[in-house]
């Protein structure tokens, strides 16, 4: 791993996350998300537009696109399972799991 890269970021961006969805705020991108009135249907909207952003952008060969898209989808999924009332430890457990 690149040491430049900083692994606690997706647990800074949770945290962030979760904070937004109990303390919301309105000019928050992520507490409007949580909120909307379609309510999860909103950010599973969300997931899937940046899943297909993110594919075409692997087709296409667009590596700064990809990488933005990537990050997009990732933020989107973290949203998701915190709407979704899924801990991101449980996921983060699964994939040690996997890994063995």
């Amino acid at each position: 791993m690149d040491p430049d890269i900083d692994p606690n970021v997706i647990a800074e961006i949770w945290s962030v996350i979760c904070e937004r969805a109990e303390h919301p705020k309105e000019s928050s991108y992520t507490s409007r998300l949580l909120l909307d009135e379609k309510g999860i249907d909103k950010v599973l909207e969300k997931v899937g537009e940046e899943s297909t952003e993110f594919i075409l952008a692997v087709k296409n060969g667009v590596d700064k696109r990809t990488v933005s898209e990537a990050a997009d989808l990732l933020f989107h999924i973290l949203v998701a399972l915190r709407a979704a009332d899924i801990d991101l430890a449980d996921v983060m457990k699964e994939l040690e799991h996997r890994r063995k």
